[in-house]
């Protein structure tokens, strides 16, 4: 249990290792939350793109009407 305390502890330093410990791994978890709704919105966005545009059965057919 000694170990234990004393590896927590770091020497002196652990009221300053911990706490930036801590900072990074919230951060990065920020980060994460960040790109994943990035991510969502951006597929969002393709998904109504993708529906915006004319098929392409009926764009190849009124490109072969327009040439005719």
């Amino acid at each position: 249990m000694d170990a234990l305390s004393s590896f927590f502890a770091m020497g002196g330093y652990g009221g300053y290792v911990w706490p930036s410990y801590g900072l990074a791994v919230v951060v990065m978890v920020a980060v994460l939350v960040s790109s994943i709704r990035s991510a969502k919105a951006r597929e969002r966005e393709l998904d109504l793109l993708q529906q915006m545009r004319p098929s392409r059965a009926r764009r190849r057919a009124t490109q072969e009407t327009k040439a005719s």
